[in-house]
């Protein structure tokens, strides 16, 4: 089914895995490894059903019952977009009224067109009207600045990105050219609101995206203090696949008389073959790694690691053995890892290893394979890995090495 381009290492391909064969998994050997996941082997040697198709939900709405500009609707044409998620199905119209929303969701869901469709619409007859995205890291910002690129494209509305790993200088120039939409990441917004190069208060509609993500890597306190200096008459709009106990404090000061917008969460995709990949000797284990990816079958892999160095390190070792790899982890800048997110896109290289800076929020088609060659840390961590591949109702596969 896939065109292998790679080639096979000599003397390296003894034993191909096959999945659903003996590998099990070992509780007592990982108990201190999954620290926080439960500790059940049937999380993690799940069989894919049928793959899913939405025929349950019957949507009230199609893209030209919104009334939406011509141009815009040619562009939602023009990006394949047909029939509405259930989540832009439910979302568009109140976001359009101007009403502030919760949408507890999780990625793949068709979140970023859900509210960017109706802000577009809306900033393009209302220029005065500005935007703030703000969404947990460098890699989801690129991506939903993309998004809005070709949703907005010959509508003369303008965007901001501001992250880290790249030019703040340039960063403050844009902002100097007032953008009608500035998408950015806490740390760097945080950084240009003390140097006064940006005012949330000049922002009348305002996005927190993956809430969930961004209370946990830490920046709890960050959006709170962004809270703090918005505008109390604006439009707020707040996406979250869960919404614990500290994201209900945050939500309470952030929205006013909200819609709620859920669409129900799988504990894992129900088109993903799940299995363990049983390693009795930790020396065996890139041995184990490189007889499953010189196999045809293995043509757009997504290998996760836990550490920085432990990713860099792989990478050396399989661009050795001659794979086409890359790899994203924070020691990389912005520029690198977007270039390398790139090529495994296009399908230029055939594996990306990554730290979980990758596993929320990206949308990588026609991945084969997602790989856990180290442990997450909690289970939640390991279906955002997963859900990486099974996209679109295509079948996929996930194994961890155990």
């Amino acid at each position: 089914m896939y065109q292998r381009s790679f080639q096979r290492s000599n003397g390296y391909g003894r034993r191909p895995y096959s999945p659903g064969g003996s590998s099990r998994f070992n509780p007592g050997r990982s108990r201190r490894m999954f620290r926080s996941l439960p500790n059940d082997p049937q999380l993690f040697t799940k069989k894919a059903t049928e793959c899913p198709v939405d025929e349950e939900y019957v949507c009230l709405h199609t893209f030209e019952s919104f009334n939406l500009a011509p141009v815009l609707k040619a562009n939602i044409d023009y990006k394949g977009y047909t029939t509405p998620t259930p989540i832009q199905d439910q979302a568009i119209s109140p976001i359009l009224e101007g009403r502030d929303l919760i949408g507890s969701a999780s990625t793949g869901t068709g979140k970023t067109a859900a509210f960017l469709i109706p802000i577009i619409q809306k900033m393009y007859f209302h220029r005065d009207k500005k935007t703030l995205v703000i969404t947990p890291t460098r890699e989801l910002a690129v991506q939903i600045q993309q998004e809005f690129k070709d949703f907005a494209f010959n509508m003369k509305l303008y965007s901001s990105l501001i992250i880290g790993g790249t030019n703040m200088y340039r960063q403050i120039s844009d902002l100097r050219r007032n953008p009608n939409i500035v998408i950015a990441t806490p740390g760097r917004l945080k950084d240009l609101i003390k140097q006064k190069a940006i005012y949330l208060e000049d922002y009348s509609c305002v996005v927190l995206d993956e809430v969930d993500l961004m209370v946990d890597i830490g920046f709890i306190t960050d959006v709170k203090y962004f809270i703090s200096l918005l505008p109390q008459n604006r439009q707020s709009l707040f996406f979250s696949a869960t919404i614990s106990l500290k994201i209900q404090g945050i939500l309470q000061a952030f929205v006013n008389n909200p819609v709620t917008v859920s669409v129900k969460k799988q504990e894992a995709a129900e088109n993903i073959d799940q299995d363990v990949v049983k390693i009795n000797n930790p020396a065996e284990k890139l041995e184990k790694l490189h007889e499953l990816l010189i196999q045809e079958s293995f043509s757009k892999v997504l290998i996760f690691g836990r550490t920085k160095h432990g990713v860099e390190k792989l990478y050396q070792e399989l661009n050795t053995r001659g794979f086409k790899v890359g790899a994203i982890h924070g020691n990389k800048n912005q520029s690198q890892r977007q270039r390398t997110l790139q090529s495994f896109k296009a399908s230029e290289i055939q594996i990306l290893l990554a730290t979980d800076v990758a596993s929320r929020g990206l949308d990588i088609p026609n991945v084969t394979h997602v790989i856990n060659y180290e442990l997450p840390e909690t289970y939640d961590d390991y279906i955002h890995r997963i859900g990486r591949t099974g996209r679109a109702h295509k079948k996929g596969i996930a194994l961890t090495f155990i």
